[in-house]
């Protein structure tokens, strides 16, 4: 599934894999690795000649966002990141997903792209922060430079969490559960960080999982997604 409107106006590939495509490209699942990285050499056949490089993680929740200078032939595989920035054209950033949300972050002047893993602990830990700190230093810009889009990933009507991590998002101490609308809240704090522009999906990953795939409406058995977002080579 493309984001089609970054495409039209920025000339960047950005988008998610679907159920649709058959299957999950979750690296550290309980499906046989060899079977997994042929998927994803097919995803990086499928991306050549536009995507030489494709940069992929060991995600852990956190807030590390690293930035990858130039773009090289292959896969870089990094441990700990949960988020990726890039101004090489021809590197194709990658987070895994299934509910959580992918951060896509631009400054398309400067043909700059970060591409974020958001769950709730990225979120209240402040990964969107860490992002456009990252862009912001690189790119040498403002944050009314960059624009964001909260891709496809699980709503708040499905997302019930216990009263620990609803005391993060309120800041106040929480007696019960209650829903966390992940979306929404990357949404404020953009609006907080003066971002220039943002747009949400309404796709949710629970309520539309013929679609896509749900670690929380499957009970933990769902795959992987893929969010992806580069500079294509010209």
């Amino acid at each position: 599934m493309e984001l089609a409107e970054w495409a039209a106006r920025y000339g960047l590939v950005a988008g998610i894999t679907t159920r649709g495509h058959g299957f999950s490209l979750g690296l550290w699942s309980e499906e046989n690795v060899g079977q997994v990285m042929s998927r994803w050499r097919a995803v990086g056949a499928a991306v050549r000649p536009r995507f030489p490089g494709v940069i992929l993680a060991h995600q852990v929740h956190g807030t590390t966002v690293q930035w990858h200078p130039a773009a090289s032939d292959g896969w870089l595989i990094v441990d700990g990141v949960d988020g990726h920035a890039t101004g090489a054209r021809g590197l194709l950033l990658t987070v895994t997903v299934a509910d959580c949300i992918p951060v896509y972050l631009a400054v398309p002047q400067k043909q700059v792209v970060a591409l974020l893993h958001a769950g709730w602990r990225g979120t209240a830990g402040g990964i969107l922060e860490r992002g456009v700190e990252v862009v912001k230093g690189m790119a040498c810009v403002r944050s009314g430079d960059i624009v964001m889009h909260c891709g496809v990933g699980i709503c708040g009507e499905c997302y019930e969490v216990g009263s620990e991590v609803l005391s993060q998002f309120s800041g106040r101490a929480e007696s019960g559960p209650g829903h966390v609308d992940l979306r929404a809240a990357l949404a404020q704090q953009g609006q907080t960080l003066g971002l220039g522009g943002m747009t949400l999906s309404p796709w949710c990953s629970a309520h539309d999982r013929d679609h896509f795939f749900s670690h929380r409406a499957s009970g933990g058995r769902d795959g992987r997604m893929i969010a992806y977002a580069g500079f294509p080579l010209a």
